[in-house]
């Protein structure tokens, strides 16, 4: 049942903090309300919880970001004001509607304070979150202890009130440290933790040397918090770096960088000493306790940081943290949530972090990508549709063969039963037509291997198949089947799994499917719809020239490949025959002139009403050797059907489109 996956798949600002944030030109908004809600309690804000929406399953959502970088410059000036009041949290007024059943996200803020790091994510946060900011006042001096034991309160708090939810923590820098110390704290409850570029580093950092250059400034000088902002790329101290390399006082140096910088929020001297003595607490805190640290983990780690070393402290933690994950964003800098580049709700459903409850609900808790995330996931492989002009047919319910996929039922639960092509290069143009004709999201169940690893290898990190999770790639299991028929969804499915999409030379349209007819009864028990499908055209593309069988017989090769299957769960181990094969390699392939895919839709099958009858385990089995059969003769379709297509050849579309313009469809074999 396994398949590979289901988708291949700003004035007053200093030059340094130009150049750190020259990526975050995303588009102007009008002014916006804010509410730092200063009269409410230090322990949770007020916030209505009755604007909840419930989301289409399987429709795409929506884009709506409206704020940008130049709200957080202008909605920062109001909250470093000083109001002489105490820690406090807020809650955006652009994350009031959201999904039944939303958890709830607190986000701790970097060293500023300010709390107002998430802005560019709040329209897509507030949709799946309920989400709640932290704002520390610029001139507080509550210290660290006490920052943890406000979070602490109101974690238990909300935990007290809703025990079967998870509680989101997302820290950026010093809230890192601060996340890292609550979670060690309370062991018992569901936190999910995200921590983009925890200060845990802080003592590998340049940050150490700001102590030393505060302290010899002059008290006439005052730091502005766009100042501050500058020195954490890092652009300043490598300018006093290299000023003190050539000989010149440090103090000389200190009054250089401040000259000509036209700032208007002045931050006493006294303050930021403050601030950098609270993040070296911080980070002491949650390194002396990172072993009790037992939460769901996800580090976000930036490579470009010149401001804490990010990437080392990343790995670091994966490898201490007993459940933690690692995502890496090679052109980020320390503002990774200020980049906008980085989508942080993407990264949590690539990262298969979002639940409602005490486990991910792979049916239920997924949510539709959106049409940026579409086309993030599609446009790399646009290549593939312009290379093989896919050729999409489907059957009515009079056996009529129709060009497009209006035979596909539109409701489902529908189970869409196929033969995996090699490397199961068919993936993005199915998933892609689906989408773009039927606004359909597939749910592929697909290997485990693009969920987890057994132990860490020569296998690529589960990053690397984020998109297709976002795509909506399940891991495979009994379980996960069944939930996706209970939400109604068009499941993808490959009997033949990994055996299949790496098959022998020779083995091309062969199909190997297991003997048991595993997802039959499954399907009549919800009435699903099972719509057999053949595909054909790797053979069109690229030649097999060296398999798992050659691999074999070089002693070498064939301990790479052991290895190589050792680092992923294993289905079928129970049970014999060819289908039980699940060497993972990657075969010897020749590149071809592209030719033509192909795709032929069967008659869907229905079996509504014959749940009593498919309980027999021998009308089940012929079923399933009908489903069998029916994807074995559209491959024979196909097969015969595409030599007589005059636009098979690569090089006679190309005539076709310089003739008729390059978006006209190109024609096909007679139907």
């Amino acid at each position: 049942m396994a398949a590979i996956g289901a988708g291949h798949l700003t004035a007053g600002l200093s030059s340094a903090l130009r150049q750190e944030l020259a990526w975050t030109s995303g588009r102007l908004s009008p002014n916006r309300s804010f509410t730092p809600l200063p009269a409410l309690s230090t322990e949770q804000p007020h916030v209505s919880r009755s604007h909840t929406v419930k989301a289409e399953p399987e429709k795409p959502f929506e884009d709506n970001d409206d704020l940008s970088l130049k709200d957080y410059f202008e909605q920062s000036k109001n909250l470093i004001i000083s109001d002489g009041g105490p820690p406090r949290w807020f809650s955006p007024l652009e994350c009031a509607f959201r999904m039944e059943n939303s958890p709830l996200l607190l986000f701790l803020p970097g060293i500023d304070g300010v709390g107002l790091g998430l802005i560019l994510h709040y329209q897509k946060l507030g949709k799946i979150f309920d989400v709640w900011c932290l704002h520390i006042p610029v001139m507080d001096r509550t210290p660290f202890t006490e920052l943890v034991l406000l979070v602490e309160r109101t974690i238990k708090s909300e935990n007290s009130r809703m025990p079967n939810r998870p509680i989101y923590v997302v820290g950026e820098c010093f809230g890192g440290c601060l996340a890292l110390a609550v979670a060690a704290r309370n062991q018992d409850v569901d936190l999910v933790l995200i921590l983009a570029n925890p200060a845990t580093s802080f003592r590998r950092s340049q940050l150490q040397l700001l102590t030393p250059l505060v302290e010899i400034m002059p008290d006439q000088l005052g730091l502005r918090l766009p100042f501050i902002l500058s020195l954490m790329t890092g652009g300043p101290l490598k300018k006093a770096m290299t000023s003190l390399e050539k000989g010149l006082p440090l103090q000389q140096t200190v009054e250089e960088l401040m000259q000509g910088l036209v700032m208007d929020d002045i931050l006493p001297r006294e303050t930021l000493l403050w601030k950098l003595e609270l993040l070296k607490t911080a980070s002491s805190y949650a390194n002396s306790r990172l072993h009790a640290v037992k939460a769901q983990t996800l580090i976000l780690s930036s490579a470009s940081d010149q401001l804490l070393p990010s990437e080392d402290e990343g790995e670091r933690l994966r490898r201490t943290l007993p459940k933690c994950e690692i995502r890496r964003f090679n052109d980020s800098g320390h503002f990774l949530f200020l980049d906008d580049a980085v989508d942080l709700v993407t990264t949590i459903k690539g990262a298969s972090f979002y639940r409602r409850g005490k486990s991910v609900d792979y049916a239920l808790d997924y949510i539709p990508p959106t049409p940026d995330e579409l086309k993030r996931a599609f446009e790399p492989h646009r290549w593939i549709d312009v290379a093989t002009a896919p050729v999409i047919l489907s059957t009515m319910e009079d056996g009529k063969i129709v060009k497009g996929l209006s035979g596909v039922p539109s409701e489902g639960p529908v189970i869409l039963v196929g033969y995996h092509m090699l490397l199961g290069v068919e993936l993005i143009p199915l998933s892609s037509s689906f989408v773009f004709e039927k606004n359909i999201i597939l749910r592929g169940m697909a290997h485990p291997m693009l969920f987890e690893k057994l132990r860490e290898g020569k296998m690529p990190d589960v990053s690397a198949f984020d998109t297709m999770r976002v795509m909506g790639a399940v891991p495979v299991s009994a379980t996960n089947f069944y939930r996706l028929l209970l939400s109604k969804s068009h499941i993808l499915l490959y009997p033949g799994g990994v055996r299949e999409a790496l098959h022998r030379k020779g083995e091309e349209y062969k199909l190997f499917w297991p003997e048991q007819s595993e997802f039959v009864r499954m399907a009549a028990r919800f009435g699903a719809k099972i719509v057999p499908f053949g595909v054909v055209g790797e053979d069109d593309i690229f030649e097999l020239l060296l398999d798992y069988d050659d691999f074999v017989k070089i002693p070498y090769l064939k301990a790479q490949i052991e290895e190589l299957t050792n680092e992923v769960v294993q289905l079928r181990a129970d049970i014999g025959g060819e289908v039980a094969n699940q060497a993972v390699y990657f075969p010897g392939v020749l590149p071809k002139l592209p030719g033509r895919f192909y795709f032929l839709f069967g008659k869907p099958i229905e079996t509504e009403g014959n749940e009593l009858e498919l309980r027999d385990r021998e009308k089940a089995r012929e079923l399933y050797y009908h489903v069998k059969s029916e994807v074995e003769n559209c491959i024979s379709y196909l097969k015969e059907k595409r030599q007589s297509d005059p636009y098979r050849n690569l090089l006679q579309r190309l005539i076709y489109h310089a003739q008729q313009g390059f978006t006209s469809e190109v024609p096909t074999f007679e139907l």
